[in-house]
């Protein structure tokens, strides 16, 4: 069987990518070839999500063993997970996290699957648009619409009053900072 996986950005409108890959290659085959087709390097902990139809994360395949997973927990590596492991049905839906520090991601649907043929190698068979940087520096994230707007309507709340937070934004109602005196 073959898959054809659609994936799209929410940080890029015009960006779309399909590709197709036989169902047996593994969830790294797909990797690398959305590494390929977007022009991204191999330098980052990328991981698949399993996702319900909500995109709610289900199941992770991870690109080495984190062995911090207890033992009832299924661990899905990369290199030896086949995707029909976990794929099953058309309209399936993962992400790929590509900027893990920046929790960046691509959606990602399996908008086919196509009987009776095989692949050996993964195809991109649909490219538009350009994908977003793989990677965002921490201070330009920062600079992009970072800026709180903190009115009275804060949380709903009618009542807040920007005088009761220090200039780091924390609560000094009434006590101030139990760590000012030397109590050690």
């Amino acid at each position: 069987m073959v898959y054809k996986f659609r994936i799209i950005s929410d940080e890029a409108d015009d960006f779309l990518r399909e590709i197709n890959i036989d169902s047996e290659a593994t969830f790294f085959e797909l990797h690398e070839a959305i590494l390929k087709c977007t022009g991204y390097k191999d330098d980052q902990m990328t991981s698949f999500f399993i996702c319900d139809d909500d995109w709610e994360k289900e199941t992770e395949v991870t690109l080495e063993d984190m062995g911090g997973g207890s033992s009832e927990e299924d661990t899905f590596i990369m290199k030896e997970t086949p995707l029909s492991e976990l794929l099953e049905d058309e309209k399936q839906k993962m992400l790929y996290v590509f900027d893990p520090l920046a929790e960046r991601v691509f959606f990602i649907e399996l908008s086919e699957i196509i009987t009776g043929k095989e692949l050996k190698h993964a195809t991109c068979s649909r490219k538009e648009g350009n994908p977003p940087k793989q990677t965002v520096d921490f201070d330009e994230q920062m600079n992009i619409g970072t800026s709180l707007d903190l009115d009275e309507n804060f949380y709903g709340d009618q009542d807040f009053d920007l005088e009761d937070f220090d200039e780091e934004g924390f609560d000094m109602g009434g006590g101030g900072n139990p760590y000012d005196e030397d109590k050690y």
